[in-house]
């Protein structure tokens, strides 16, 4: 099986590595790829928002499956196109993808599943933004304002903020460049990221994971598209992660077949762990990303396999995956600045270690490697327990060398101290 991957990232280097691991997988194929990625990857320039050029290039490589890692292309059909060429895809529709391309749409499913999430109001004029915000945060007993872009935001959209101004200014930004803003209340709670690789009703759920989206210690600062990520989840009871697929992602996964909108692909779920049980905050129509470098270092099972049966439809007999013991620890390191303008073009020392997934990274004439984005590299260890992960994830990291950059030094320190309860 020839696998075709559509993306940049060291999400997309991540799913090379373990495709590579697939015995049924001959040859892998990235576009546009990265430094790291053309190590074990055929590697092509294409445009990945042209379902016309993804589709040529699949036909090109004679591509058996093609996994679309970005959610730009998903919210812009390319899924569609690769599949009215007869090609297997793995990849939500257009019509399904919009569960993260419009939130609006996502509350609207979660509302008719029976969801539980939180509050929220959709502000689409500046008259009426000062009435909102007075419906929501602390003057209305939330300990903050949680102000949403509606459309995609690669992860930096939110503001989740005590000072009022701050979130005016926000809302006011987003509704100014003409995109809705998303009004929501507080959800308390130590949060989860699970993936679940769906085709239609049928759901198989992975490892549930811990993203940091801030990017200062301590989770302060400002949102990121995340700094780091850790997995499983040692303070998680299986019961309430169980409880979590049943009552939340298969609900979702049915009214989206009930609307016609059938999700294939992999279903994201960001949740609250609130006093008053799991709270979705967001939907992806994607592999996330710190996290799939660190869920998919410890899967056993073939996931070229299992992605292919998710294209194909015959998920339902797949069978429970397959993991390793013990844990794993993705740490990103980020460009100066990031996350602002970052600066870019400085040469990478010690890239090429085991460990290292590529994501803001290019090959310059001479060899070298150099930045060319805000978060650059994801290091990923892994071990016996979380301790022992961290430990290995922070050790590669002191062998890496990059002017002016910077990565969080607490990925799953909370954890692995035992101080994270529901």
């Amino acid at each position: 099986m020839r696998v075709l991957v559509i993306g940049s990232g060291a999400r997309e280097h991540a799913l090379l590595l373990a495709l590579s691991r697939d015995p049924e997988v001959t040859g892998l194929v990235i576009a546009p790829g990265n430094a790291g990625t053309g190590r074990i990857a055929e590697q092509h320039d294409v445009d990945i928002s042209s379902g016309e050029e993804v589709v040529a290039l699949a036909r090109e490589v004679a591509a058996d499956l093609v996994v679309i890692g970005p959610e730009v292309p998903l919210v812009l059909g390319v899924a569609d196109a690769v599949r009215a060429a007869g090609i297997v895809c793995f990849g939500p529709s257009q019509d399904a993808a919009r569960i993260e391309g419009s939130k609006a749409f996502a509350k609207e499913v979660m509302a008719a599943a029976g969801v539980h999430t939180a509050a929220s109001e959709i502000v689409d004029s500046p008259a009426r933004l000062d009435a909102a915000l007075d419906r929501f945060g602390p003057p209305a007993g939330d300990p903050a304002w949680v102000v949403k872009d509606d459309r995609l935001a690669a992860g930096k959209g939110v503001v989740v903020t005590p000072d009022r101004g701050v979130a005016r200014a926000h809302a006011a930004g987003l509704l100014d460049d003409g995109h809705p803003v998303l009004l929501e209340t507080y959800l308390d709670g130590p949060e989860v990221s699970l993936f679940c690789v769906l085709d239609g009703a049928t759901v198989v759920p992975l490892l549930p994971a811990q993203d940091f989206k801030r990017v200062g210690e301590g989770d302060t600062g400002p949102n990121t598209g995340g700094m780091g990520a850790y997995a499983p989840l040692p303070w998680l009871p299986d019961d309430v992660y169980r409880g979590i697929v049943s009552g939340i992602v298969e609900p979702v996964a049915a009214e989206m077949v009930r609307r016609g909108s059938a999700f294939c692909g992999l279903l994201y779920v960001g949740l609250a762990m609130t006093a008053k049980g799991p709270a979705v905050v967001e939907f992806n129509c994607r592999f996330g990303d710190p996290e799939t470098q660190a869920v998919l270092a410890l899967l056993d099972s073939p996931l070229g396999q299992l992605l292919h049966a998710a294209g194909t439809g015959v998920l339902a007999d797949f069978g429970e995956l397959r993991w390793h013991e013990g844990a794993a620890v993705t740490v990103v390191l980020a460009a100066e600045n990031y996350p602002g303008r970052p600066r870019i073009g400085d040469v990478v020392i010690g890239s090429e270690a085991d460990g290292v997934l590529h994501a803001g990274t290019s090959r310059r004439d001479d060899g070298a490697i150099v930045s060319s984005g805000g978060r650059v590299l994801s290091v990923v260890g892994a071990g016996a327990d979380l301790a022992v992960a961290r430990a290995h994830a922070y050790e590669i990291l002191r062998s890496i060398r990059l002017p002016g950059s910077h990565f969080r030094s607490d990925i799953g320190q909370w954890a692995a101290e035992g101080k994270i309860r529901i």
